[in-house]
């Protein structure tokens, strides 16, 4: 029974973290602390899933609040980890289902982006209540604050959500204008590039400086389409770009010898896109690659 609330907790913690591999890492921790109780004191508690879930959350709590301060000497921007779609896992890892991202609009890129936005107590109200359906008097218990101010941070939480949020478009539309996007970008359009852009797009690019990219955002649809005419001439030989779903959405990957070095997700209105996030650190693309 303890193990099988490993799914959800890991798909909490991805939330809350925008990171697998600190998920992971809480859930373990989450876990550690269950057995290294008594069997005594385990027994003792009701409702098992409850307290793994308290536990996990408050540990996403204390990494969200050291990780503001972390990130303030990350080398350019932060965007969250990119996920594949569960059977495009080429690592083996995760090997065990129940590790998986169930991916829904709570993952896509666009709505992560706006999590990092909030501060760490609107982001665990937010989603517990929001997302994961918990109380307002669950969410106070694990948060330790009363529920009158778990439902004013969720409300404030909320608020961001829908002031960033973009009319729906459809999936299957998504997917054709990155396909032409992809088609423009290999043949060095960049009069189409432009076409698929909207003049106020942004690009921003995550390597944590580990590998090259631009660190500052590019804005605007000429200055991208130029900027990505640019990647193309110096793109190597055996660099191959795959349309792929990433979070759950349409996006694109690069290759280098069948290893990917890039993850490219897309937050397309209508039909233009008015984001790309480049994940290029190579810290956050394990679940994509060998490599």
């Amino acid at each position: 029974m303890i193990i099988s609330e490993r799914r959800q907790l890991i798909n909490l913690a991805y939330r809350l973290l925008g990171s697998l591999a600190e998920a992971e890492d809480a859930v373990q921790e989450t876990y550690a602390r269950w057995y290294a109780m008594s069997r005594q004191q385990r027994d003792a508690i009701a409702s098992p899933g409850a307290w793994l879930t308290t536990v996990a959350s408050r540990i996403c709590l204390n990494l969200l609040n050291s990780a503001r301060a972390r990130r303030e000497h990350y080398v350019g921007e932060w965007i969250p980890e990119p996920l594949p779609e569960p059977a495009e896992w080429v690592t083996g890892r995760p090997a065990d289902p129940a590790d998986r991202v169930t991916l829904d609009e709570s993952v896509n890129m666009a709505f992560l982006v706006v999590l990092e936005s909030m501060t760490p107590a609107e982001r665990v109200a937010f989603i517990l209540h929001d997302v994961f359906r918990y109380s307002f008097a669950e969410v106070a218990d694990i948060t330790g604050r009363t529920p009158a101010a778990c439902r004013k941070l969720a409300s404030s939480a909320r608020r961001r959500i829908h002031a960033s949020q973009a009319p729906v478009t459809p999936m299957v539309q998504q997917a054709g204008v990155v396909r032409a996007f992809k088609a423009a970008w290999e043949a060095k359009d960049i009069d189409a590039l432009i076409g698929l852009l909207d003049p106020d797009a942004t690009a921003i690019a995550d390597s944590g400086g580990l590998v090259m990219a631009f660190l500052d955002p590019i804005k605007g649809a000429e200055q991208i389409a130029h900027g990505w005419a640019e990647i193309a001439n110096r793109m190597p030989g055996n660099m191959t770009l795959l349309q792929r779903t990433v979070n759950g959405q349409p996006g694109l990957v690069a290759q280098q010898d069948g290893v990917t070095v890039t993850v490219f997700a897309f937050e397309i209105v209508g039909d233009r896109i008015k984001q790309i996030w480049v994940v290029r650190n190579p810290e956050k693309l394990h679940p994509w690659t060998l490599g």
